[in-house]
């Protein structure tokens, strides 16, 4: 004869520090290398930004990158940028690189720096991560908040005085 197991009783808490425990044992397995365009971050870095002049069917990493991104990139950097990717390499990842150059795009050797990128006001400090790579600075900069409007106050137009009182 098969014993009936017994439902054991679990507090909220209980079952709270369980499934918590379950759940970071879950992040622990799906950690996984990160891949961009099937290509490791050390790959990216050790690949050239252009092809070769001989060789245009190279893998490089303007041919990674996304249509708009690819685009600009085949033009070739503007002086602006060649400033930022030159102090970005002279600085390391050790203090803030400033620049106004919103239109530069993350390419896999900015990663881990810190860029302050201007908003129109002021400077917004970003950590690049890998998932940045082929967008651009300006994108993570908002340059327009949002407004929230509050009601209508006494007096504010003709019908707010019909407003009804609570």
């Amino acid at each position: 004869m098969a014993r009936k197991s017994k439902k054991m009783f679990r507090s909220p808490k209980l079952a709270r520090r369980q499934a918590r425990k379950r759940r970071s044992q879950i992040s622990e397995r799906r950690q996984k290398e990160f891949l961009w365009r099937g290509y490791t971050l050390e790959e990216l870095k050790q690949m050239p930004l252009y092809p070769p002049e001989d060789d245009y069917d190279a893998i490089c990493i303007a041919t990674l990158m996304p249509s708009r991104a690819k685009r600009s990139l085949s033009r070739g950097l503007n002086l602006e940028c060649e400033k930022l990717l030159e102090k970005i390499r002279d600085n390391g990842a050790e203090k803030v690189v400033r620049t106004h150059c919103r239109g530069m795009y993350i390419l896999p050797e900015m990663i881990g720096t810190t860029i302050g990128i201007h908003n129109g006001r002021d400077f917004v400090n970003i950590e690049l991560i890998p998932e940045m790579i082929g967008h651009a600075l300006g994108e993570f900069a908002r340059t327009r908040n949002s407004v929230t409007h509050t009601g209508p106050g006494v007096g504010a137009t003709r019908s707010s005085s019909h407003v009804a009182l609570k």
